[in-house]
Order: structure tokens, then sequence, then C-alpha cells
């Protein structure tokens, strides 16, 4: 028996669920500290933590009004809190027809199974006992379907609201020195971290506890129904990945193109119409398109394990806190993260530039350290000695030991895939610095060595993929993969603190130049942003990875609901899936980087004429149409985003229902099989030559030198490339991860469906 007892679980997950939102409120107060306002001796009120007191600014060493700039900033932030608002709730408008249409879509499939039957039926794995009816599972799923919703909804929208908060927040805090900035990004992107994971592990308890309030000891029906809650997740975070790529892409390439390339001028330079809208973008799609994509991980991988533990002896043997595994290594990675984030924040200080991107690099390690300690003491506690995990129709027999080596396969191996990350997208390394140095050449070079990099950059995270899922697969089945991908997700708060980071600094940099600040103010504010380029793709490579081991886990899961004995390859109906399947994510990537193309279009062309209609613009004596650009990105991206999401929710439901279980799980496998690879080089590509740029801006090595300054030739092919990446590291990429994990959920959550009515035309002929 386990030592911890079934009461103890159930006070363990929502107490440290509920000690991850404290510890996000406290972040969030640390971070509203630093005022943004003007007191009425017209002097700046700037409060400090721990971090010195008596600090004095830049700006009074250089006489500049420090009550303008501050006002300044307050401004800039509005006008970008306000874009990004204004975008998110058109886009969620539109976003809750598709919610409420596909949940009634749940309740018509799920319940047409047994004719909207209210009478028992025999369980799907055990013949002799009798389950739920199928409108129980129809009503059930349809309900955990739309708290997904929510929940990723909410996660996104206050992610994005803490984001807007702290960037000028940053920008103010620059002017005392780069750890002080440092401090307020790291806390603001900890807020999102802590909110997105605790509210998703409490929301996922309560409702499982509200379930089993109808279903009693029916684990096998309840967590069926739960499966709901993944798909719920995903098909927000779809939308908000898709839509707010869309958005921040076209403003960034409009704003690149005529501004720096044609016009001549800074990034972020006020007289730049689009550069609000580029702003804004950075909120809605790298901050509140991740924070649902990484939630929607999270709560596929949770309801992956938990539909395979309650066909297990936990199940079987009502072992409540054998069941709850997945959510108390989820518990204790809030605690773990907890610890990891205070190395960053409170124990070390930060005093120069060079130690940026190490310490964020140290988050990473520590939190993959001290969570192999946790999951040690969650399986020693937790589960007893011996148990089974069903595998394909039987009952396999696990050790706890081997378990713990499942979920540490899948930490260990998000490190590995965050460092490789790491080693081909951040300019310390010499894969960038050699793709900077083909733009001596021109932009044809730079994108042939860009994408040469991006194709070598797969091989070692698919390695180590294959490697997590061949050991957690033999140890315990597709059980052990399920588990392996939660231990990716496990550190999932120091993740999102480490990608939201990002965009908040990127952000401080553009408030920055917007708001006239002195050059050396600049300096920081660059460094900080190019370190957080770096973790934005280390961010995206966990997302990849973990959607890897999340959708051969959904996709066992689903093999076992159709009841499909095995899947033959070699069967047409399953070869001519995979080939489908594996073209998905092409047609996929066509249609959102071609949405960019078009939006960008439009913007490249609103911005030309403002510049060439708008008297005194590029003297600085006007103001530009800021609005106009805000509202292009967003109705470009809100039309847009509507193809490549039907593409993703209708494939699943089209061929379960006309082609069969089987041709379907050809289709899941091709489409995880090419879509990991393409997503890895595609954010890969266009991080390496975001930061091959940035490399050439800096001019911080000798090297870096002979090939700038800005706007010499080099710099311009650099531009070039940049321009070209940021739909693939944006938009194609991230949303990738989200088609091969969506598919896999919906095929799950449709399975009884698909099992017992599906294959029309195979049945016809």
């Amino acid at each position: 028996m386990a030592l911890l007892s079934d009461l103890g679980t159930e006070i363990v997950i929502p107490v440290c669920a509920v000690i991850g939102i404290i510890f996000s409120l406290v972040q969030w107060f640390f971070v509203s500290s630093v005022k943004v306002s003007v007191d009425r001796s017209g002097d700046a009120v700037v409060k400090n933590g721990k971090n010195g007191c008596a600090d004095h600014l830049i700006e009074e060493e250089e006489a500049i009004n420090d009550h303008n700039v501050v006002a300044k900033c307050a401004e800039i932030q509005n006008a970008i809190s306000e874009g990004a608002t204004s975008f998110l709730f058109t886009e969620y408008q539109y976003v809750g027809i598709f919610m409420v249409a596909f949940a009634i879509l749940i309740f018509l499939f799920l319940g047409s199974v047994e004719g909207f039957s209210t009478s028992f039926r025999p369980c799907t794995y055990d013949q002799e006992k009798l389950c739920k009816p199928a409108l129980a599972t129809a009503i059930f799923s349809t309900v955990s379907f739309l708290l997904g919703a929510i929940t990723s909804v909410v996660s996104g929208f206050l992610g994005m609201k803490i984001a807007t908060y702290a960037n000028a927040r940053t920008t103010l805090e620059a002017r005392k020195g780069v750890g002080k900035a440092f401090i307020v990004a790291f806390r603001s992107g900890a807020v999102m971290g802590f909110l997105l994971a605790a509210n998703g592990l409490l929301v996922l308890y309560i409702t499982i506890n509200l379930f089993k309030i109808y279903y009693g000891d029916d684990w096998e029906g309840l967590f069926e129904a739960i499966t709901g809650y993944g798909l719920g997740g995903s098909s927000m975070a779809l939308f908000g990945r898709v839509g707010g790529g869309i958005y921040t892409k076209a403003a960034d390439v409009g704003a690149d193109l005529v501004g720096k390339v044609e016009r001549n001028i800074p990034e972020d330079d006020p007289r730049n119409p689009a550069v609000i809208a580029d702003n804004v973008g950075d909120n809605v799609g790298d901050i509140a398109g991740m924070g649902s994509d990484l939630f929607g991980s999270y709560a596929e991988a949770s309801c992956a394990a938990l539909v395979v533990a309650s066909i297990s002896s936990f199940g079987i043997a009502h072992d409540f806190t054998g069941m709850c595994y997945p959510l108390l290594i989820s518990s204790m990675g809030i605690l773990v993260c907890l610890i990891t984030t205070l190395f960053a924040t409170d124990f070390f200080e930060i005093k120069a530039v060079k130690e940026i991107e190490p310490a964020l690099k140290k988050q990473l390690i520590i939190s993959t350290i001290f969570m192999t300690v946790g999951i040690a003491i969650v399986t020693w506690t937790c589960l007893p000695s011996s148990f089974t995990i069903f595998n394909f129709g039987v009952q396999k027999d696990v050790k706890n030991w081997q378990l713990f080596l499942c979920v540490c396969v899948g930490l260990w191996a998000g490190l590995i895939i965050g460092f490789v990350t790491e080693y081909y997208t951040s300019n310390a390394y010499s894969p960038v610095q050699d793709v900077a140095d083909s733009c001596r050449t021109g932009a044809a070079t730079n994108v042939i060595f860009g994408l040469a990099l991006g194709y070598k950059s797969v091989i070692i995270p698919i390695f180590a993929i294959a490697v997590s899922i061949f050991v957690s697969f033999t140890f315990a089945a597709m059980y052990g993969i399920a588990v392996a991908a939660l231990g990716m997700l496990s550190t999932i708060a120091t993740g999102l603190a480490i990608d939201a980071y990002g965009p908040i600094s990127d952000n401080a940099g553009g408030i920055a130049e917007m708001a006239g600040m002195s050059h050396r103010i600049r300096e920081r504010t660059d460094a900080l942003d190019a370190a957080g380029n770096t973790t934005a793709a280390i961010g995206k490579g966990f997302a990849i990875g973990s959607a890897a081991l999340v959708s051969l886990a959904l996709f066992g899961a689903f093999v076992s609901r159709a009841g499909i004995s095995s899947v033959d390859v070699l069967t047409p109906k399953v070869f001519i899936g995979l080939l489908v399947g594996a073209m998905l994510p092409y047609w996929f990537s066509a249609m959102t980087m071609k949405s960019v193309g078009s939006a960008a279009l439009k913007m490249v062309e609103e911005v030309r004429r403002q510049f060439n209609t708008i008297p005194g613009l590029m003297e600085g004596l006007a103001k530009p149409d800021y609005a106009t650009c805000v509202k292009i990105s967003t109705d470009a991206s809100i039309k847009e985003m509507i193809p490549p999401g039907a593409l993703v929710m209708l494939t699943p439901l089209i061929v379960g229902t006309f082609f069969g279980v089987e041709t379907l799980s050809g289709v899941l496998a091709g489409s995880l099989v090419s879509g990991v690879q393409i997503a890895i080089s595609a954010s890969n590509t266009g991080g390496a030559w975001d930061n091959a740029k940035k490399y050439i801006e800096a001019g911080a090595s000798e090297h870096a030198q002979t090939l700038g300054p800005k706007g010499s030739e080099p710099h311009k092919a650099a531009v070039i490339g940049d321009t070209i990446g940021d739909p693939l590291k944006d938009t194609s990429g991230p949303s990738l991860n989200i088609l091969i994990k969506l598919m896999a959920v919906e095929s799950l959550v449709f399975a009884p469906f698909f099992a017992t009515h599906g294959g029309l035309l195979f049945k016809l002929f």
C-alpha cells in the first residue's frame, strides 16, 4: 500500500494549487510596487524591493526630465494594453460561438452512440460489469470540454494582462540597472506561469471530484468524460496560437520591411505606424497563445494518464491515490518551481548583461534536478511497490521504480531538447554566428544557411524523444508515455516564466525606444530581449517535445478505446491514413504562412501610405495613425485563423465518420511523425535568423563588428532572413504542436462514436 492515504491526496493536490496561486499573487505585488505614475512634486515614484533603495537613475546623471519619460512610458503601455485587450475580446467572441457549436456536436455524437439511452451498459474493458449510460458520457464530456475551453481562455487572457502590466515597469527599472529590469520581467513571467499551472490543476481536480458524485466507483466512465477537458484546452489554444501568430507577424513583417529596410529607421521607432501593433502582437501571440498551448498540453497529458490509470489496477482496486499520481506529479512541480524561482529573484542578483542568459538556463537545470528528487518522493509515497497497467487488452506488471524512471526520462529529455534548441538559436554559439556570417554575400545565402540549420537541429531532439518513448513504453506501456509527457511538463511554471519573460523584455525595449530614453537603457533592454529570444525558442522546444509524447499517449488511449488490437501499416486503410496524416502539417503550414503573407501585404501598404501622405512623419513632427495598423492586424488574424482551425478540427470527424477508426489511426500517426519534424525545424530556423540579425546589430564581438553596423548590406540581408523566419517561428511552427495534440485528443473524445458508427464509406462497399 502507498504511504499517502486517499484523504492525504485529497488535501495535498488542492493545497499545492492554492500555494501556486498565492505565490503568483505575491510576485504580482512585487511587480506592481514599481509605479508607472508621477507624484504631485513631479518626480517619478519608483519603489524598490530588497534590491537597493538608494540607486540613482541614469536619467538624473544625464539631466533628462524624468517626469516626461514616465508619463510617456505609461501612455505607450496603455496603448499596447488596450490593443491587446481589444483583439482578445474580438477573438473570444468568434471562439465563443465555435465553443458552443462544438459542445453541441460533442453531445450529439456521443449521445447517439446508444441512441440517447439512459440505461446502464456493459463496460468497454470489462463486459461483465455495468457502466453509466452513454448519455451521461455525452453530458459530462460536454461540460468538461467547456470547462477546459474556459480555463484555457482565462489562462491566456490573464497572461496577456500581466505582460502588458509589466512591460513599462521593466523599462523604468532598466534605468537602475539590468538586474532590476530582469527581476521585474522574470517575476511577471512567474505570475503567468504559476497562475496557469495552479489553475489548470485546481480546475481539473475539482471537476474530477464533482463528476465523482455521479459516477461513484465507475472510474472508466469518469475519466473518459474528463478527456473533454483536454480537448477544450487545446481547441482554444489552436485559435489563440494561430490568430495571435498571424496578428503579431503581420505587424512585425510590415514594420520591418518598410521601417528598417526601406526607410532605414530603427526597430520600434515611434515614427513607424505599425510599431504599436507589433508590440501588441508580442502579447497576444507569444503570451496568450503560448499560455493556452502549454495549458492544453498539460490538460491532455493528465487526461491520457488518468484514462489509462482508470482501467489499470488503480481503477480496479479503487486506489484513488494511485490514480491521482499524474496530478500529484504536477502538484510537486508547483512546489519545485516555487523554490527554483527564488534562485532567480532573491538568492542571486544579476549585475551584468552577460549573466542574463546563464541565469535563465540555471532555472531549467535547477528545476530539473529538484524535480527529479520530487518525483522520487511522490513515487515512493503514493504508489504501491507493484501494480498492473493496462496494455492493449492485457494487464502489464510494473514496479514503482520503473514508473519513476518513465517520468524522469521525460523530464530530462525536455532539458536536452531545451539545450539543443538553445545551441541552435542563441547567437553565443557557432550555428547562429555562421548564419550571420553568411549575410556577407546577401539574403540568399542567409536563407540557405538558416534552412540548413533548422533541418539539422531536428536530429538530437528526435533521438531524445525516441529514447524517452522506448524507455517509458518498455517499462509501463502507454501509461509510461503519458507520465513521461507529464514529466516534461512538470516544471511548466518555470518554463512559462522563462517563456513569458521574452515578450515582456521585447516590449520593454520597444517602449524605451518610443519614449526616447537614452542609448544606455536601450542597450540594456536589447540584452534582456536577446536572452528572451533564445528562451522563447527553448519554450517552443519544450512545447513541441511534450506535444509528441502527449499525442502518442492519446493515440494509445484512442486505439484502446476504439477497440483496435493492433495498427497494421501494410493495410491499405491504414497506409492511406498515414500518407494523408503526414501531408496535413504541410497543408496547415501553407495556410498559416499564406495568411501571414496576405495580412503583412495589407500592413506594408498601409505603412507606406502613411509615410507618403502624412506630412512631417519621417521628420518626427507628426504622429502616425497607430489605430489603423492595429485594426488591420486584428481583422486579418480573425478572418485568417478560421480555415486552419477548421482543417484541424474537422479532419478527425470526417475521417473517423466516413473511413473508420483504422484509417484515423493512420492519420494520427502520420501527422505526429511529420508534424514534430516540421515544427522543430521551423521554430529553430526562425529563431536562428532572428538572433543572427541581433548578433549583427549588437556588434558585441570583433566578428560581429565586421558585419555591422545597422543599415549595412549584411544587416539588411539579416533583416530579410528574420522577416522570412517570423511566420515560421511564431505562427506555423508553434501551431503545429497543437495540430498533432488536438487531432489525437479529439479522436479520443469521439472514439465511442467512431467505434460504433464510423467507417460509413467502407460499410457501403
